[in-house]
């Protein structure tokens, strides 16, 4: 699948929030100021030509629904970020964030506690 923009992520984040609808209903979920609803169905049909959505014909009007659900995007695209920016180490892109004064002390023992508790 082809990585998004910026404004099909953000389509696309209202589309999973929603889980399915017509153009109208994620133009209605957008925050202010609003592209114009012919973006917005512009946007719609590139992520169906990506493969990030199926179709329905209702009437006059499409039903959208994701093919891919957020979680599965977010690890396929982080796993490509983690591979070029961080030589595919995740212990790299942690230890870059805890640097950055992005996690702190308290975040990592969390993530600590979550892997050693998913590790039992």
């Amino acid at each position: 699948m082809e990585k998004l923009t910026h404004q099909e992520e953000e389509v696309m984040l209202v589309i999973w929030e929603k889980g399915r609808g017509i153009v109208k209903d994620f133009l209605e979920k957008l925050p202010e100021p609003r592209p114009p609803y012919t973006t917005v169905a512009s946007i719609v049909k590139n992520l169906k030509r990506k493969g990030y959505l199926s179709s329905e014909k209702i009437g006059n009007t499409y039903l959208y629904t994701p093919r891919i659900s957020q979680h599965e995007y977010k690890g396929k695209f982080l796993s490509g970020i983690v591979k070029s920016y961080f030589s595919d180490s995740y212990k790299e892109m942690v230890t870059f964030f805890a640097h950055e004064k992005k996690l702190s002390e308290e975040d990592l023992r969390q993530i600590i506690a979550m892997i050693e508790q998913e590790n039992k």
